[in-house]
């Protein structure tokens, strides 16, 4: 082996590990990668209800990268899929898109009335300005729509109120949007006065970053799907990337780590130099480990993971495109919660894909929890109450979901730390990502962009760089 190359073994073939084995290869070490499942992505999982470029298809786990997520669209364009970048249509994006409010199911155009009249009912103890209320009334929709049930809840607390404070002494004019001025450019507004993020409202500070980032106009998505990262990049590694070997053990040595390592019923340890474990640590917590740290040990327990739940129909065709609807998302409500109308970039022929729910948290566990064929039933039942074309004979040809909560390699969908203040989030970061002896980690727990593919690439450069200089 060459003078000053490392052997390392990274364990999952998520992003992380796909990107660091990349990475380490490029400086001259030697990488194999030990996956648990049978297939690549971590949570990129692209669905094609059929077979060929045509075929429509559904992303069951990743489906956008935010513009300013640097990392994430360096990567796209080293793997050479930047033509491949189009615009992702968000919630709030369409507005012939429904939003599920007490009236029923109300056109986004006009549901600013509806949102400021239930909105009233919440803050009726408070003397606010009618712009302000506006200002809640919108970012209460968002928060009903993408939140889980404790932000939900959180919105109509106190937390709320100290927030609404606070932007009552600020001039809402220049954020008022829309064609009758009924909506708040939420954007807009938090990049002019980030400080009100981090007023008395401290606790929502994650939550309102998340919701800026998924409702943001610059979100971007990877036509032919996003599992072409996984695949470009697993294509550029040169080392052994081996699926089906699952890890059971994890014992760290004074100069190496001990890897024990099922593979079709059959058990072996591995001695290595050097590991990276991007494995999540909700599926960590539940292997045998030794010579841990008892630091090591507790933010492993400590870490907490958010399901999501995503169900997916294979129509004839794109029904909703007559009903005006091209793109975007509507808020359901009840069980479903989210709806996306993905775009139709192959043959018509071949039907249409249609995200007909999407939820986390909570919501996700309702329907992760179910049997497949129940959960199914239960979204075309609500899913059809919006959009009845979809109780057509013939309408719906196939049905898939996943249930990220319920899949035994993930365990949850990714690291939720809404509720913490930016302290609390770097200091869980830091030590979720120090290395143990000859132990490393990255994965999207381990970075400071939780829940995003930004944050597994950042997780290993830096894991990345530790090793080298280890």
């Amino acid at each position: 082996m060459p003078h000053g190359c490392k052997k390392i073994t990274i364990l999952g073939a998520g992003m992380a590990g796909l990107v660091a084995a990349h990475e380490l290869e490029e400086l001259g070490h030697q990488v194999e990668v030990i996956e648990g499942s049978e297939r690549l992505g971590g949570r990129v999982r692209t669905h094609r209800f059929g077979d060929g470029e045509s075929a429509p298809l559904v992303e069951l786990g990743a489906m956008r990268i935010p513009a300013k997520h640097r990392h994430t669209m360096d990567y796209v364009e080293k793997l050479g899929l930047s033509p491949k970048l189009k615009e992702f249509k968000t919630l709030f994006s369409e507005e012939d898109a429904y939003y599920t409010t007490s009236a029923g199911f109300v056109r986004v155009r006009d549901v600013a009335k509806v949102l400021v009249d239930e909105f009233r009912v919440l803050i009726a103890d408070h003397n606010l300005r009618e712009e302000t209320i506006l200002f809640g009334a919108w970012l209460t929709a968002v928060g009903d729509a993408i939140g889980p049930a404790a932000i939900r809840a959180m919105l109509r607390t106190d937390f709320l109120a100290d927030l609404l404070e606070a932007v009552d002494r600020i001039d809402l004019e220049p954020f008022l949007a829309g064609q009758a001025r009924d909506q708040i450019d939420l954007h807009a507004f938090f990049a002019a006065h980030p400080e009100v993020r981090t007023s008395g409202a401290g606790k929502l500070n994650t939550f309102i970053e998340d919701i800026l980032d998924e409702t943001s106009s610059r979100l971007l998505r990877l036509e032919g799907g996003m599992d072409q990262l996984v695949g470009t990049l697993a294509s550029r590694i040169e080392g052994p990337i081996r699926t089906g070997h699952e890890v059971r053990a994890i014992e760290i040595r004074d100069d190496h780590v001990a890897v024990t390592v099922y593979n079709t019923e059959q058990a072996r340890t591995l001695l290595c130099d050097y590991v990276l474990c991007t494995i999540p640590f909700s599926v960590l917590g539940k292997l045998r480990l030794i010579g841990f740290s008892d630091d090591k040990l507790a933010i492993i327990d400590e870490v907490r993971y958010g399901s999501a739940t995503k169900v997916a129909f294979h129509c004839r065709e794109p029904f909703w495109e007559r009903d005006g609807i091209n793109g975007g998302a509507s808020f359901g409500g009840g069980r479903i919660r989210q709806t996306y109308y993905p775009p139709v970039e192959g043959d018509p022929a071949n039907g249409a894909a249609l995200l007909a729910s999407y939820t986390v948290a909570d919501d996700a566990d309702v329907l992760g929890k179910m049997p497949e064929a129940q959960r199914h039933d239960v979204v075309l039942g609500e899913a059809g109450a919006m959009h009845p074309d979809l109780h057509e004979p013939g309408m719906v040809v196939e049905a898939v979901s996943h249930a990220w909560g319920e899949y035994r390699w993930n365990d949850g969908a990714a690291v939720m730390r809404w509720g913490k203040d930016p302290a609390a989030c770097e200091e869980e970061r830091d030590r979720a990502a120090r290395p143990e002896g000859r132990l490393f980690f990255a994965g999207e727990h381990c970075s400071s962009n939780a829940a995003w593919i930004d944050g597994a690439i950042e997780s290993a450069f830096c894991a990345v760089r530790a090793i080298e200089e280890h």
